[in-house]
C-alpha cells in the first residue's frame, strides 16, 4: 500500500477549539468550510459536536452534508443563499443565513417562509468584499425586522488584515463597524482566528475560529499554544547516491556539492504537496530534521539522507505536522497554510482521538 497519508489528530482539534473559546471568552462557531480546511468536515464536526456552540460553512451543500451526518447544532451559511429554493432549504434544516447584499435581502422579503430565520447581517467595514456599508446597514436591519421573517439578527463583519498586528486597518474596521451598527439590537460577531488571538477589542458575542482550529497559527511568532491537527507524511521508497556535480530531478535545479544520499519519497504535487517549494524546504525523517532537494514531481519528491545514515527504505517522512510547521512549508511555497491544507488529496486519511 502506498505509504502517503494524512493523520488527523482530533484531540488536537478539540484542544484548539477550547483555546479559541477561552481566549475569546464567549460563544464560538467552528468553521468547517472547504471540508474542514481539508481535514474532513463530517469527522471534525462529530469530534467537536459535544463542545462547539455551532458550525460555519461556506454554502448550503456543505451544511446539508453535516445535517445528513447527524449534526444538529446551529450551522451558519457564510455565503448566504443563492436562490429562493436554497432559502426554503435553509428554513427546513434550521440553518442560520448570512445576508450580505441587496438581492439576498430582497429574496427574504419576497419569499414565503415556513418559519422565521436567524439572520447574520454582514457589515462591510473595510474589506470591501461583501456586506452593507454605512447607513445601508441600519436600513437593511430595519427591512429585515419589518419583513416579519426574522426571529433574530446577528451583526457581523470580517477583517482583512487582523493577522498583521502592526497595521492600523483592523482598528479602523472596528470603528467603522461600531459606527454602522450603533443603536441596532442584536448580538455581534467580529473575530476570525487572527482577531481571537491578537485583537481583544474585537471580542464580542460570537467568534468564528477557522484556520486556528487546525493548528496553523495566523499570527506572527506562532506562540499561541495551538496544536497541528494534520500530519502529512509518507515514506522513503528507494535510495540512491549521486556524486558532486550531479543534477537531480526535473530541470536539474539541485546540483550536489558533495556525494549525496538521496531518498525517493512517495508524495508529490498531485497529492497536494506544493511543487513551488525550493531546495532546502524542511522535512523530518524518522524524527530527524532534513531537507527537500530537487523539484517536486507529480507523485514523488526527493530528500537528503546524507547526514542520516540510519535512514533508508521505509523511513517515515513528515512533510508537515508537529515537527515541520505547515506555515514554514507554506512560506517556502509563497502561499498560506489554508491553501496547502485544503489541497491534500489522493492520500489515505487516518483519524485518531
Amino acid at each position: 500500500m502506498r505509504p502517503a497519508r494524512a493523520l488527523i489528530d482530533l484531540a488536537a482539534l478539540r484542544h484548539n477549539y477550547r483555546l479559541a473559546r477561552t481566549r475569546h471568552g464567549t460563544s464560538a462557531l467552528a468553521v468547517v468550510k472547504a471540508n474542514a480546511y481539508g481535514h474532513g468536515a463530517v469527522r471534525c464536526a462529530h469530534a467537536l459536536a459535544g463542545e462547539a456552540d455551532g458550525f460555519a460553512v461556506a454554502f448550503l451543500d456543505e451544511a446539508l452534508e453535516l445535517r445528513a451526518a447527524g449534526i444538529t447544532a446551529p450551522i451558519l451559511l457564510l455565503e448566504g443563499v443563492f436562490d429562493a429554493l436554497e432559502l426554503a432549504d435553509a428554513v427546513r434544516h434550521e440553518l442560520w443565513v448570512v445576508v450580505h447584499h441587496e438581492a439576498q435581502l430582497r429574496m427574504i422579503e419576497t419569499t414565503p417562509l415556513a418559519m422565521p430565520l436567524h439572520i447574520w447581517l454582514k457589515v462591510n467595514s473595510g474589506m470591501n468584499r461583501a456586506g452593507f456599508v454605512g447607513a445601508d446597514v441600519a436600513a437593511a436591519w430595519q427591512r429585515l425586522q419589518a419583513s416579519g421573517k426574522v426571529r433574530e439578527i446577528t451583526l457581523m463583519t470580517h477583517f482583512a488584515r487582523a493577522d498583521e498586528p502592526q497595521v492600523v486597518s483592523t482598528a479602523e474596521q472596528l470603528e467603522c463597524f461600531e459606527a454602522a451598527t450603533r443603536g441596532l439590537a442584536g448580538t455581534r460577531s467580529l473575530a476570525n482566528s487572527a482577531a481571537i488571538l491578537g485583537w481583544p477589542r474585537a471580542h464580542r458575542d460570537w467568534a468564528r475560529p477557522g484556520i486556528l482550529l487546525y493548528g496553523a497559527d495566523p499570527m506572527p511568532g506562532e506562540a499561541n499554544g495551538l496544536q497541528p491537527v494534520m500530519r502529512l507524511e509518507s515514506a522513503v521508497m528507494a535510495v540512491r547516491e549521486i556524486e558532486a556535480g550531479d543534477a537531480l530531478g526535473y530541470g536539474g535545479r539541485f546540483v550536489a556539492e558533495r556525494r549525496t544520499r538521496v531518498g525517493l519519497v512517495a508524495m508529490g504535487y498531485a497529492d497536494g504537496y506544493p511543487r513551488s517549494v525550493p531546495d532546502g524546504t524542511p522535512v523530518a525523517i524518522d524524527g530527524q530534521p532534513s531537507r527537500l532537494i530537487g523539484r517536486v514531481s507529480m507523485d514523488m519528491l526527493t530528500v537528503d539522507l546524507t547526514d542520516l545514515p540510519a535512514a533508508g527504505i521505509g523511513s517515515r517522512v513528515e512533510l508537515w505536522g508537529r515537527q515541520v510547521p505547515v506555515n514554514r512549508v507554506a512560506a517556502a511555497a509563497g502561499t498560506i497554510a489554508y491553501e496547502l491544507l485544503c489541497n491534500v488529496k489522493r492520500v489515505r486519511f487516518s483519524y485518531q482521538d
